[in-house]
This record gives C-alpha cells, structure tokens and sequence, in this order.
C-alpha cells in the first residue's frame, strides 16, 4: 500500500544523507581551523561564508525576503543555532575531550523529540524513541571509547550541553518558519541572524586571520560552504518533509561517520569499541525511520483507512524522517 508513496521520499532521503555526510565532514576541517581561530572568530568567518554562498544563490533564484510569518522562526533559530550553538560548542570543545564533548552533546536529538512532542504536537512514536535510546547509547560508548585523552572541565561540559540546547532550540523553531518560507530563504537569513549575532567577534577574526596559516583559512571557508550554506539547507528542505524529533534521530548517524572519516582521512584506527558504538548509532537510526507494515499514521496509533495511503498522515509526516548526534557546527 505505501509503494507508490516512495518515490516521491527519495529527494528528501536524499537531502537528509547530504546534511549527515556534510556535518560528519566538518569534524575534520575543524580541527586545523580550530588550532588558529579562537571559538568565535571561527563561529563568526564560518557564518560569514556561508552568508555569502547563500545570497549568491538566493539572489540567481530570486527569492527575496521571506513572508513575515517565517520571521519568528528564522530569528529564534539564527540565534540559537547558528549563533550561540556554533560558538559554545567551538568552546566547549576546547575544554573537554572529544569523547565528553560527543557524549553531551549527543542529548540535542532527545531534547529535539522532546520539545517537537510539547510545542510542535509531532507525538513520540514507539520506532522513534526506541530508535533514539539505541543511537544515544552508540553515543555513549563512541563517547568513552574516545575519553582516554585529554581532561574535562565543568564548564567545558556545561558548555556542551548548552549547545545542545541551543541545537535543539534551533530546531524546533526552524520547523514553522518552513510552513511560509523555503528551505533556502530560512537558511540563508537564519545564518544571516546568526553572523550578526557574532559581530562582537569582528576583532578577533580579522586579527588572527593575518596570522593564521593558509590551511586553517581554507578549513574555515569550507565549514562556510559546505557544512554551513549547502548541509544547512538540505537539512532545512528535509525537515520540512518530516518532523523535527525523527529529523533529529537521523543525525546520530554523524558519529559513526566522524569515525569512518577519521579513519579515512586521517588515519586514526578507530577501537572495537568505537566501532561497536557506532553500529549501534546507525542501527538506531534506522530503528527511528522505520514504519509500521500496515500503515498506521506514522506511528501514532491512529487508524488508516483501506482507501487512504499510508503516506497520508498529518502534513509533517508526509515524509520519511531522517540530522546534529553531534553537530557542528
């Protein structure tokens, strides 16, 4: 009965796989920006980037100022997300180790279903939360697999889970903004409010940029475009097509990633356990995107006529879900 609906899943499936890829990728870069930029200077030139490669883009599609419904929600996830987000984690990071970092801010996606659930009515489908306690748990043990170096502090932790808030936050006021606006217009003005947000690092950037070394400068750019300007707004197109809580699920997959990538890029031979925990975040994962054989409404219990496809639940379920796990930044 749902087959006919599956074709048109693929373009946010699709979306969904760009941002998670995107995001996972970001770690990397990162690291070589994060030795030369202070957390924001590096929040800051990343938003500036992406600003940049957003308005191109906006400007050759000539899709203008969005409606004045959408605002609330691009100003309350600019700030959040793309500002406070991005600049607390860069700091928290540099006060914990990486395994702390991704345990905390692995909370996000639960916070996620949790305030969908409360502001948005989106429910919390059995798949989803069973799907999610499976992942969170990868994350757990992908996060002391990686504890054994470094220190943590308690403000390093706090602020990982204040990005996770903010991440969070972001999120769910993200999703109204687009019921009246596109995937690119909440982007590209959310990162906009964001950048304005980091202006009080202006200083700071311009200053270490004349002394940062070329690679450091490039990541920076990168994290902008990529990661920024083109996985935001995948993310944005997808999340319009599902909800909020199994749009975060889906980036527990970033952690098992970052691993792959790691051991790809850079070398670095990731423990039975790493490895272990990030099985268990893609499993999960997959658990959340799940659906019931006979087509119940997306979860929700809710009886679904022999004439009523299976894709035709409430409007924010119109889409398999897909997502952050940890995020970038």
């Amino acid at each position: 009965m749902t087959n006919p609906a599956r074709p048109a899943q693929w373009p946010a499936l699709t979306a969904a796989a760009v941002t998670v890829v995107l995001w996972a990728s970001a770690f990397v870069s990162i690291r070589s920006a994060g030795e030369a930029y202070s957390p924001g200077a590096l929040a800051l030139g990343r938003l500036l980037a992406g600003a940049l490669a957003l308005g191109c883009v906006l400007l050759v599609r000539r899709e203008g100022l969005p409606p004045r419904a959408a605002w609330p929600g691009i100003a309350v996830s600019g700030l959040l997300w793309f500002g406070v987000y991005m600049v607390v984690l860069n700091w928290g990071e540099q006060q914990v180790d990486a395994g702390t970092a991704a345990m905390v801010v692995n909370i996000g996606p639960i916070l996620i279903a949790l305030l969908g659930a409360r502001l948005l009515g989106e429910g919390l489908p059995p798949r989803l939360v069973a799907g999610m306690a499976v992942s969170f748990a990868g994350a757990v043990v992908v996060g002391l697999s990686m504890s054994g170096e470094g220190g943590s502090s308690t403000l390093g932790v706090l602020l990982c889970l204040l990005a996770a808030v903010g991440y969070a936050g972001g999120v769910v006021a993200q999703k109204p903004a687009l019921a009246h606006a596109s995937a690119l217009q909440v982007t590209t003005f959310g990162c906009l409010v964001g950048a304005v947000a980091c202006l009080p690092f202006a200083g700071q950037l311009v200053s270490e940029a004349s002394r940062a070394p070329v690679p450091a400068t490039l990541n920076m750019v990168y994290l902008g475009v990529f990661p920024t300007a083109l996985a935001f707004t995948t993310w944005a197109y997808a999340l319009a097509r599902t909800t909020a809580g199994r749009m975060g699920a889906t980036t527990y997959a970033v952690p098992a990633l970052v691993v792959l990538m790691s051991w790809l890029a850079l070398d670095e031979v990731p423990a039975l356990l790493t490895l272990a925990g990030g099985a268990l975040c893609l499993a999960g994962v997959a658990v959340s995107r799940s659906r019931p054989r006979k087509g119940s409404a997306a979860g929700t219990g809710a009886p679904v006529t022999p004439q009523q496809p299976a894709a035709s639940p409430p409007a924010t379920e119109g889409q398999p879900p897909l997502r952050p796990g940890r995020r970038e930044s």
